[in-house]
Protein backbone atom coordinates (compact mmCIF):
# COMPACT_ATOMS: atom_id res chain seq x y z
CA UNK A 1 0.00 0.00 0.00
CA UNK A 2 2.59 2.39 0.64
CA UNK A 3 4.54 1.79 -2.08
CA UNK A 4 1.17 2.29 -4.45
CA UNK A 5 0.81 5.84 -2.59
CA UNK A 6 4.35 6.50 -3.54
CA UNK A 7 3.78 5.63 -6.91
CA UNK A 8 0.74 7.30 -7.51
CA UNK A 9 2.69 10.37 -5.94
CA UNK A 10 5.55 10.28 -8.82
CA UNK A 11 2.94 10.56 -11.23
CA UNK A 12 1.30 13.19 -10.21
CA UNK A 13 4.21 15.30 -9.45
CA UNK A 14 5.57 14.28 -13.08
CA UNK A 15 1.92 15.82 -14.47
CA UNK A 16 1.95 18.99 -13.05
CA UNK A 17 6.17 19.24 -14.10
CA UNK A 18 5.62 18.36 -17.77
CA UNK A 19 2.59 21.26 -18.31
CA UNK A 20 5.53 23.93 -17.50
CA UNK A 21 8.58 22.66 -19.14
CA UNK A 22 9.85 23.65 -22.36
CA UNK A 23 11.82 20.27 -23.56
CA UNK A 24 8.91 18.03 -22.17
CA UNK A 25 7.45 18.52 -25.52
CA UNK A 26 8.36 19.63 -28.93
CA UNK A 27 7.69 23.63 -29.29
CA UNK A 28 5.33 24.70 -31.54
CA UNK A 29 4.14 21.08 -32.49
CA UNK A 30 2.18 20.38 -28.77
CA UNK A 31 -0.36 22.98 -29.67
CA UNK A 32 -1.25 22.57 -33.10
CA UNK A 33 -3.03 19.33 -34.34
CA UNK A 34 -0.72 17.00 -37.21
CA UNK A 35 -1.58 13.71 -35.96
CA UNK A 36 -1.12 11.84 -32.75
CA UNK A 37 2.32 13.38 -31.87
CA UNK A 38 1.76 16.83 -32.61
CA UNK A 39 -1.96 16.92 -30.18
CA UNK A 40 -2.74 18.45 -27.51
CA UNK A 41 -2.38 17.25 -24.09
CA UNK A 42 -5.54 16.33 -23.38
CA UNK A 43 -5.47 14.41 -26.93
CA UNK A 44 -2.64 12.28 -25.92
CA UNK A 45 -4.44 11.20 -22.76
CA UNK A 46 -7.47 9.87 -24.57
CA UNK A 47 -5.03 7.87 -27.23
CA UNK A 48 -2.47 6.41 -24.38
CA UNK A 49 -2.62 5.53 -20.57
CA UNK A 50 -2.67 8.35 -18.49
CA UNK A 51 0.12 7.62 -17.09
CA UNK A 52 2.66 7.46 -19.51
CA UNK A 53 5.12 9.79 -20.00
CA UNK A 54 5.50 12.10 -22.96
CA UNK A 55 8.34 10.96 -25.52
CA UNK A 56 10.72 13.35 -24.06
CA UNK A 57 10.53 12.13 -20.56
CA UNK A 58 11.36 8.02 -21.91
CA UNK A 59 14.98 8.15 -21.10
CA UNK A 60 15.15 10.16 -17.97
CA UNK A 61 12.28 7.38 -16.34
CA UNK A 62 14.43 4.65 -17.41
CA UNK A 63 17.44 5.69 -16.18
CA UNK A 64 15.37 7.11 -12.79
CA UNK A 65 14.23 3.33 -12.55
CA UNK A 66 17.30 1.71 -13.32
CA UNK A 67 19.09 3.56 -10.57
CA UNK A 68 16.48 2.78 -8.21
CA UNK A 69 16.68 -0.65 -8.44
CA UNK A 70 20.27 -0.38 -8.09
CA UNK A 71 19.82 1.30 -4.95
CA UNK A 72 17.34 -0.89 -3.46
CA UNK A 73 19.83 -3.91 -4.64
CA UNK A 74 22.94 -2.28 -3.17
CA UNK A 75 21.63 -0.09 -0.09
CA UNK A 76 17.85 -1.17 0.55
CA UNK A 77 16.68 2.36 -0.16
CA UNK A 78 13.81 3.07 -2.29
CA UNK A 79 15.23 6.11 -4.10
CA UNK A 80 18.28 6.98 -6.16
CA UNK A 81 21.68 7.21 -3.54
CA UNK A 82 24.82 8.66 -4.70
CA UNK A 83 26.93 5.30 -4.80
CA UNK A 84 24.24 4.23 -7.82
CA UNK A 85 24.50 7.45 -9.77
CA UNK A 86 28.07 7.04 -9.71
CA UNK A 87 27.47 4.69 -12.46
CA UNK A 88 26.31 7.06 -14.61
CA UNK A 89 29.74 9.22 -14.78
CA UNK A 90 32.21 6.09 -13.76
CA UNK A 91 35.26 7.45 -15.34
CA UNK A 92 34.31 11.51 -13.62
CA UNK A 93 33.45 11.07 -9.79
CA UNK A 94 34.06 14.65 -9.18
CA UNK A 95 31.37 15.36 -11.57
CA UNK A 96 29.43 12.62 -10.30
CA UNK A 97 29.51 13.64 -6.42
CA UNK A 98 29.22 17.59 -7.44
CA UNK A 99 26.24 16.56 -9.92
CA UNK A 100 24.26 14.70 -7.11
CA UNK A 101 24.71 17.18 -4.50
CA UNK A 102 23.19 19.89 -7.13
CA UNK A 103 20.31 17.99 -7.56
CA UNK A 104 19.70 16.51 -4.06
CA UNK A 105 19.76 20.22 -2.68
CA UNK A 106 18.07 21.80 -5.21
CA UNK A 107 15.15 18.89 -4.87
CA UNK A 108 15.20 19.85 -1.28
CA UNK A 109 15.16 16.24 -0.28
CA UNK A 110 15.15 15.86 3.23
CA UNK A 111 17.00 12.31 3.46
CA UNK A 112 20.17 11.38 2.07
CA UNK A 113 18.76 10.10 -0.66
CA UNK A 114 16.44 11.42 -3.86
CA UNK A 115 13.37 10.24 -4.39
CA UNK A 116 12.19 8.75 -8.31
CA UNK A 117 9.74 11.76 -8.86
CA UNK A 118 12.21 14.65 -7.04
CA UNK A 119 15.35 12.72 -9.24
CA UNK A 120 13.08 13.28 -12.72
CA UNK A 121 11.68 16.48 -12.14
CA UNK A 122 15.49 17.60 -11.63
CA UNK A 123 17.15 15.99 -14.65
CA UNK A 124 14.62 16.92 -16.52
CA UNK A 125 14.95 20.55 -15.55
CA UNK A 126 19.14 20.10 -16.24
CA UNK A 127 17.83 18.85 -19.91
CA UNK A 128 15.54 21.56 -20.37
CA UNK A 129 18.37 24.73 -20.11
CA UNK A 130 18.86 26.23 -23.64
CA UNK A 131 20.21 29.94 -22.50
CA UNK A 132 23.94 29.95 -22.25
CA UNK A 133 23.77 32.23 -19.01
CA UNK A 134 21.75 29.95 -17.32
CA UNK A 135 24.07 27.21 -18.48
CA UNK A 136 27.02 28.62 -16.65
CA UNK A 137 24.83 29.70 -14.10
CA UNK A 138 24.07 26.10 -13.11
CA UNK A 139 27.50 24.62 -13.38
CA UNK A 140 29.49 27.20 -11.40
CA UNK A 141 26.96 26.66 -8.67
CA UNK A 142 26.87 23.36 -8.83
CA UNK A 143 30.74 22.93 -8.17
CA UNK A 144 30.56 25.43 -5.39
CA UNK A 145 31.62 24.52 -2.15
CA UNK A 146 29.32 26.61 0.10
CA UNK A 147 26.27 24.90 1.12
CA UNK A 148 23.87 28.24 0.17
CA UNK A 149 25.65 27.98 -3.39
CA UNK A 150 26.38 32.05 -3.30
CA UNK A 151 29.66 31.75 -3.26
CA UNK A 152 32.65 30.47 -5.08
CA UNK A 153 36.26 30.10 -4.25
CA UNK A 154 39.57 29.33 -6.47
CA UNK A 155 39.57 25.56 -5.53
CA UNK A 156 35.85 25.18 -6.84
CA UNK A 157 36.17 26.93 -10.21
CA UNK A 158 39.81 25.05 -11.12
CA UNK A 159 37.67 21.73 -10.62
CA UNK A 160 35.17 22.92 -12.71
CA UNK A 161 37.76 23.91 -15.49
CA UNK A 162 39.72 20.43 -14.92
CA UNK A 163 36.71 18.69 -15.42
CA UNK A 164 35.63 20.47 -19.01
CA UNK A 165 39.17 20.10 -20.16
CA UNK A 166 39.45 16.01 -18.95
CA UNK A 167 36.22 15.79 -20.78
CA UNK A 168 37.24 17.25 -23.55
CA UNK A 169 40.76 15.40 -23.70
CA UNK A 170 38.66 12.11 -22.89
CA UNK A 171 36.69 12.56 -26.17
CA UNK A 172 39.74 14.08 -28.63
CA UNK A 173 39.39 13.36 -32.16
CA UNK A 174 42.55 11.65 -32.05
CA UNK A 175 42.16 9.46 -28.74
CA UNK A 176 42.14 10.63 -24.81
CA UNK A 177 45.17 13.08 -24.64
CA UNK A 178 46.70 14.85 -21.75
CA UNK A 179 48.88 17.55 -21.71
CA UNK A 180 51.97 18.63 -18.86
CA UNK A 181 51.07 22.19 -18.83
CA UNK A 182 47.00 22.11 -17.72
CA UNK A 183 48.21 23.12 -14.07
CA UNK A 184 49.99 26.47 -15.49
CA UNK A 185 47.06 27.26 -17.94
CA UNK A 186 44.32 26.80 -14.93
CA UNK A 187 46.36 28.72 -12.67
CA UNK A 188 46.36 30.83 -15.36
CA UNK A 189 42.50 31.16 -15.74
CA UNK A 190 41.83 30.82 -11.97
CA UNK A 191 44.15 33.75 -11.50
CA UNK A 192 42.38 36.06 -14.17
CA UNK A 193 39.18 35.60 -12.28
CA UNK A 194 40.16 35.71 -8.30
CA UNK A 195 43.26 38.50 -8.43
CA UNK A 196 44.23 36.99 -5.00
CA UNK A 197 41.09 37.00 -3.41
CA UNK A 198 39.82 34.25 -1.31
CA UNK A 199 36.41 33.94 -3.00
CA UNK A 200 33.51 35.50 -5.40
CA UNK A 201 30.65 35.72 -5.91
CA UNK A 202 28.61 33.44 -8.23
CA UNK A 203 27.43 36.28 -10.27
CA UNK A 204 30.60 37.64 -10.24
CA UNK A 205 32.41 34.06 -11.39
CA UNK A 206 29.83 33.96 -14.34
CA UNK A 207 30.03 37.14 -15.89
CA UNK A 208 33.82 36.74 -16.09
CA UNK A 209 33.49 33.38 -17.84
CA UNK A 210 31.04 35.28 -20.51
CA UNK A 211 33.04 37.75 -20.79
CA UNK A 212 36.48 36.20 -21.26
CA UNK A 213 35.85 32.23 -22.14
CA UNK A 214 32.19 32.09 -22.67
CA UNK A 215 32.33 28.30 -24.09
CA UNK A 216 34.68 26.62 -22.17
CA UNK A 217 32.14 25.19 -19.50
CA UNK A 218 29.81 24.63 -22.34
CA UNK A 219 31.33 20.82 -22.93
CA UNK A 220 30.03 19.47 -19.20
CA UNK A 221 26.72 20.46 -19.92
CA UNK A 222 26.98 19.06 -23.45
CA UNK A 223 28.32 15.42 -21.54
CA UNK A 224 25.71 15.71 -18.59
CA UNK A 225 22.65 16.27 -21.40
CA UNK A 226 23.93 13.30 -23.60
CA UNK A 227 24.46 10.83 -20.58
CA UNK A 228 21.25 11.31 -19.08
CA UNK A 229 19.50 10.51 -22.59
CA UNK A 230 21.46 7.67 -23.51
CA UNK A 231 22.93 6.29 -20.13
CA UNK A 232 19.97 4.00 -19.64
CA UNK A 233 21.03 1.69 -22.41
CA UNK A 234 24.07 0.68 -21.06
CA UNK A 235 24.40 1.60 -17.31
CA UNK A 236 22.85 -1.24 -15.52
CA UNK A 237 25.02 -4.11 -18.25
CA UNK A 238 28.31 -1.17 -17.80
CA UNK A 239 28.08 -1.66 -13.95
CA UNK A 240 27.25 -5.69 -14.50
CA UNK A 241 30.75 -6.07 -15.95
CA UNK A 242 32.84 -3.62 -14.07
CA UNK A 243 33.25 -1.50 -17.44
CA UNK A 244 34.62 2.18 -17.07
CA UNK A 245 32.99 3.63 -20.15
CA UNK A 246 32.12 7.10 -20.10
CA UNK A 247 29.03 6.82 -21.71
CA UNK A 248 29.92 9.58 -24.51
CA UNK A 249 30.65 7.22 -27.56
CA UNK A 250 30.34 9.10 -30.58
CA UNK A 251 30.47 12.46 -28.27
CA UNK A 252 32.14 15.35 -30.34
CA UNK A 253 33.94 18.45 -28.40
CA UNK A 254 35.19 21.29 -29.67
CA UNK A 255 39.01 20.75 -29.16
CA UNK A 256 41.12 21.79 -31.95
CA UNK A 257 43.57 18.72 -33.11
CA UNK A 258 46.99 20.32 -33.31
CA UNK A 259 48.16 19.38 -36.55
CA UNK A 260 52.20 18.35 -36.24
CA UNK A 261 54.59 18.77 -39.39
CA UNK A 262 58.22 17.57 -39.76
CA UNK A 263 59.50 20.84 -38.17
CA UNK A 264 57.50 21.44 -35.43
CA UNK A 265 56.58 17.72 -33.91
CA UNK A 266 55.62 20.06 -30.34
CA UNK A 267 54.92 23.58 -29.96
CA UNK A 268 56.55 25.48 -26.95
CA UNK A 269 54.18 28.02 -27.23
CA UNK A 270 50.73 26.21 -27.90
CA UNK A 271 50.74 23.26 -25.80
CA UNK A 272 47.03 21.49 -26.20
CA UNK A 273 45.86 22.74 -23.05
CA UNK A 274 46.34 26.76 -24.54
CA UNK A 275 44.67 24.97 -27.68
CA UNK A 276 41.24 23.86 -25.81
CA UNK A 277 41.78 27.43 -23.60
CA UNK A 278 41.72 29.58 -27.17
CA UNK A 279 39.10 27.14 -28.37
CA UNK A 280 36.66 28.22 -25.13
CA UNK A 281 37.90 32.04 -25.45
CA UNK A 282 37.94 33.18 -28.69
CA UNK A 283 34.89 33.43 -31.32
CA UNK A 284 33.48 30.27 -32.86
CA UNK A 285 34.93 30.78 -36.10
CA UNK A 286 38.97 29.63 -35.13
CA UNK A 287 37.40 26.27 -33.99
CA UNK A 288 34.35 25.09 -36.21
CA UNK A 289 35.41 26.84 -39.77
CA UNK A 290 33.59 24.00 -41.41
CA UNK A 291 30.78 24.83 -43.69
CA UNK A 292 27.49 22.34 -43.99
CA UNK A 293 27.50 19.71 -47.31
CA UNK A 294 25.98 20.88 -50.73
CA UNK A 295 22.70 19.54 -51.26
CA UNK A 296 19.88 18.41 -48.92
CA UNK A 297 18.41 15.21 -48.17
CA UNK A 298 20.71 12.57 -45.35
CA UNK A 299 23.53 14.83 -45.77
CA UNK A 300 22.08 18.00 -44.05
CA UNK A 301 20.23 16.10 -41.80
CA UNK A 302 23.83 14.49 -40.41
CA UNK A 303 24.87 17.95 -40.46
CA UNK A 304 22.42 19.28 -38.14
CA UNK A 305 22.90 16.25 -35.91
CA UNK A 306 26.60 16.96 -35.62
CA UNK A 307 25.76 20.29 -35.02
CA UNK A 308 24.58 19.96 -30.91
CA UNK A 309 28.20 19.24 -30.54
CA UNK A 310 30.75 21.83 -31.78
CA UNK A 311 32.93 19.96 -34.94
CA UNK A 312 36.91 19.81 -34.24
CA UNK A 313 39.05 21.65 -36.91
CA UNK A 314 42.79 21.29 -37.41
CA UNK A 315 45.06 24.15 -36.79
CA UNK A 316 48.41 23.71 -38.50
CA UNK A 317 51.67 25.27 -37.48
CA UNK A 318 52.64 28.22 -40.14
CA UNK A 319 55.34 30.31 -38.58
CA UNK A 320 57.82 29.09 -35.74
CA UNK A 321 60.38 31.76 -34.85
CA UNK A 322 62.34 28.63 -33.14
CA UNK A 323 62.56 27.24 -36.63
CA UNK A 324 62.96 30.00 -38.97
CA UNK A 325 63.86 32.45 -37.51
CA UNK A 326 63.06 36.17 -35.62
CA UNK A 327 62.37 38.74 -37.87
CA UNK A 328 59.22 40.27 -40.01
CA UNK A 329 60.71 39.25 -43.06
CA UNK A 330 60.36 35.69 -42.18
CA UNK A 331 57.21 36.31 -40.38
CA UNK A 332 55.78 38.05 -43.40
CA UNK A 333 57.07 35.14 -45.89
CA UNK A 334 55.16 32.39 -43.80
CA UNK A 335 52.09 34.14 -42.66
CA UNK A 336 51.03 36.02 -46.06
CA UNK A 337 48.81 34.32 -48.44
CA UNK A 338 46.96 32.18 -45.83
CA UNK A 339 43.19 32.75 -46.50
CA UNK A 340 42.25 31.82 -43.49
CA UNK A 341 41.60 32.54 -39.51
CA UNK A 342 45.21 32.80 -37.65
CA UNK A 343 46.55 32.75 -34.02
CA UNK A 344 49.57 34.78 -33.90
CA UNK A 345 51.83 33.94 -30.12
CA UNK A 346 53.96 35.78 -28.88
CA UNK A 347 56.18 35.42 -26.05
CA UNK A 348 58.20 37.76 -24.17
CA UNK A 349 59.17 36.08 -21.20
CA UNK A 350 56.51 35.00 -18.39
CA UNK A 351 53.95 36.92 -20.58
CA UNK A 352 52.29 35.40 -23.35
CA UNK A 353 49.34 37.08 -25.61
CA UNK A 354 47.98 35.93 -28.88
CA UNK A 355 46.63 38.06 -31.70
CA UNK A 356 43.53 36.41 -33.34
CA UNK A 357 42.84 37.64 -37.17
CA UNK A 358 40.05 36.41 -38.66
CA UNK A 359 41.35 36.91 -42.14
CA UNK A 360 44.04 36.87 -44.52
CA UNK A 361 46.94 38.91 -43.18
CA UNK A 362 47.78 41.97 -45.11
CA UNK A 363 50.24 44.73 -45.08
CA UNK A 364 48.12 48.56 -45.03
CA UNK A 365 48.68 51.66 -43.49
CA UNK A 366 44.70 51.29 -42.42
CA UNK A 367 43.50 48.98 -39.56
CA UNK A 368 41.26 46.15 -40.83
CA UNK A 369 39.69 42.70 -39.23
CA UNK A 370 36.38 41.50 -39.08
CA UNK A 371 34.14 41.62 -35.43
CA UNK A 372 36.10 38.30 -34.73
CA UNK A 373 39.02 39.96 -34.27
CA UNK A 374 40.94 39.37 -30.71
CA UNK A 375 43.99 40.59 -28.63
CA UNK A 376 44.34 37.43 -25.32
CA UNK A 377 46.33 37.33 -22.77
CA UNK A 378 47.33 33.56 -22.10
CA UNK A 379 49.97 34.37 -19.25
CA UNK A 380 50.62 34.97 -16.41
CA UNK A 381 47.05 35.35 -15.84
CA UNK A 382 44.35 34.97 -18.81
CA UNK A 383 41.70 37.64 -20.18
CA UNK A 384 40.49 39.39 -23.45
CA UNK A 385 42.24 42.07 -23.12
CA UNK A 386 40.07 43.13 -26.32
CA UNK A 387 38.14 41.99 -29.45
CA UNK A 388 36.04 43.38 -32.15
CA UNK A 389 36.30 44.79 -35.90
CA UNK A 390 39.76 46.80 -37.26
CA UNK A 391 41.84 46.22 -34.36
CA UNK A 392 44.42 45.02 -36.65
CA UNK A 393 47.27 46.53 -38.63
CA UNK A 394 50.77 45.65 -40.19
CA UNK A 395 53.26 47.63 -42.57
CA UNK A 396 56.63 46.81 -43.24
CA UNK A 397 57.02 49.07 -46.33
CA UNK A 398 54.92 51.99 -46.77
CA UNK A 399 56.40 54.90 -45.85
CA UNK A 400 55.09 57.89 -43.73
CA UNK A 401 53.36 55.33 -41.19
CA UNK A 402 54.34 53.29 -38.25
CA UNK A 403 55.86 50.48 -38.74
CA UNK A 404 55.42 46.98 -36.98
CA UNK A 405 52.41 44.79 -35.96
CA UNK A 406 49.87 46.24 -33.61
CA UNK A 407 46.69 45.14 -32.17
CA UNK A 408 43.74 47.49 -30.44
CA UNK A 409 40.53 49.52 -31.39
CA UNK A 410 42.53 52.62 -30.74
CA UNK A 411 44.79 53.65 -33.10
CA UNK A 412 46.92 56.30 -31.23
CA UNK A 413 46.98 53.94 -28.19
CA UNK A 414 47.10 50.52 -29.26
CA UNK A 415 47.14 47.54 -26.48
CA UNK A 416 49.88 45.67 -28.29
CA UNK A 417 52.55 47.21 -30.74
CA UNK A 418 55.43 45.17 -32.15
CA UNK A 419 58.45 46.59 -33.30
CA UNK A 420 59.63 46.87 -37.13
CA UNK A 421 62.46 44.59 -36.25
CA UNK A 422 60.47 42.32 -34.12
CA UNK A 423 62.86 42.44 -31.58
CA UNK A 424 60.56 44.48 -28.75
CA UNK A 425 56.80 44.92 -28.10
CA UNK A 426 54.87 47.32 -25.76
CA UNK A 427 51.66 45.91 -24.33
CA UNK A 428 49.45 48.03 -22.48
CA UNK A 429 51.94 50.64 -21.75
CA UNK A 430 54.87 48.68 -20.79
CA UNK A 431 57.93 47.47 -22.73
CA UNK A 432 59.12 43.57 -22.98
CA UNK A 433 61.60 41.97 -25.10
CA UNK A 434 60.21 39.62 -27.69
CA UNK A 435 61.56 36.21 -27.37
CA UNK A 436 59.72 33.43 -29.71
CA UNK A 437 56.64 34.17 -31.97
CA UNK A 438 54.66 31.54 -33.43
CA UNK A 439 51.65 31.45 -36.14
CA UNK A 440 48.71 28.83 -36.37
CA UNK A 441 46.48 28.60 -39.26
CA UNK A 442 42.70 28.19 -38.12
CA UNK A 443 41.06 27.56 -41.58
CA UNK A 444 40.14 24.82 -43.23
CA UNK A 445 42.68 23.01 -45.39
CA UNK A 446 41.56 24.63 -48.22
CA UNK A 447 43.73 27.50 -47.39
CA UNK A 448 46.61 25.38 -46.20
CA UNK A 449 46.71 24.55 -49.76
CA UNK A 450 46.16 27.12 -51.71
CA UNK A 451 49.01 29.18 -49.29
CA UNK A 452 51.26 26.29 -50.60
CA UNK A 453 50.72 26.26 -54.33
CA UNK A 454 51.04 30.54 -54.27
CA UNK A 455 54.10 29.58 -52.58
CA UNK A 456 55.38 27.12 -55.11
CA UNK A 457 54.52 29.98 -57.86
CA UNK A 458 56.43 32.42 -56.00
CA UNK A 459 59.51 30.42 -56.09
CA UNK A 460 59.03 29.47 -60.03
CA UNK A 461 58.61 33.07 -60.64
CA UNK A 462 61.86 33.89 -58.98
CA UNK A 463 63.72 30.69 -60.85
CA UNK A 464 62.26 32.57 -64.12
CA UNK A 465 63.53 35.87 -63.76
CA UNK A 466 66.85 34.84 -62.05
CA UNK A 467 67.32 33.23 -65.90
CA UNK A 468 66.66 35.44 -68.16
CA UNK A 469 68.40 36.46 -70.85
CA UNK A 470 69.03 39.82 -72.18
CA UNK A 471 69.78 40.29 -75.97
CA UNK A 472 72.46 42.66 -77.36
CA UNK A 473 70.11 45.57 -78.29
CA UNK A 474 68.14 44.95 -74.63
CA UNK A 475 71.57 45.07 -72.87
CA UNK A 476 72.56 48.62 -75.00
CA UNK A 477 69.53 50.53 -72.97
CA UNK A 478 69.63 48.53 -70.07
CA UNK A 479 70.01 50.92 -66.44
CA UNK A 480 72.21 47.83 -65.33
CA UNK A 481 75.20 48.98 -68.23
CA UNK A 482 75.29 52.68 -67.74
CA UNK A 483 75.97 51.45 -63.67
CA UNK A 484 78.91 49.39 -64.90
CA UNK A 485 80.25 52.58 -67.30
CA UNK A 486 80.11 54.91 -64.59
CA UNK A 487 81.83 52.37 -62.13
CA UNK A 488 84.60 52.33 -64.57
CA UNK A 489 84.07 49.07 -66.41
CA UNK A 490 82.90 49.48 -69.89
CA UNK A 491 84.29 46.53 -70.68
CA UNK A 492 82.08 44.92 -69.00
CA UNK A 493 82.34 41.37 -71.07
CA UNK A 494 86.00 41.13 -70.39
CA UNK A 495 86.92 38.63 -67.53
CA UNK A 496 90.45 39.97 -67.47
CA UNK A 497 89.42 43.44 -66.10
Amino acid sequence: MGNHHSHAQEKGTLANTNSGSGASTPRGGSQRGSGSRSGSGGDLQGLEKPDKPPPSMVPVEKLAKLLVQRSQKEDGVNGVTEKSFTYLFPMYPELAKQFYKYIHRTGKCKNQHIPLATFRVQCERILAILDDSVILETYVRMFSSDSDENTVTPEDLNSLLYTSYKLSMDHYPEGPQTCLMIHKTLGAVVSGCFNNKESHSVGFVVRWLEENCPRLIFPVHRYCVHTLATRHRSVEEAALAGAAGGGGAGLELATPVLARSAWAPASALLPLSAAWLLAGAAPPLYSRPKQPPAGGGLASAAWLARLVCAVPVHWVPLYSSAEHGLGANRFLHHTLGYRGPTMVILSAGPLVVVVAAPQEWRETHQYWGGPECALIQLAPTFSVVERGAKMLYLNSSIRGYPRGLRAGREPRAPQLALAEGFDALSFRGAPYQLREVEVWGCGDEASRETQIEIKKWQVKEAERQRQVKLSASDWLEHPDRYLLELAGRPQYNNSAS
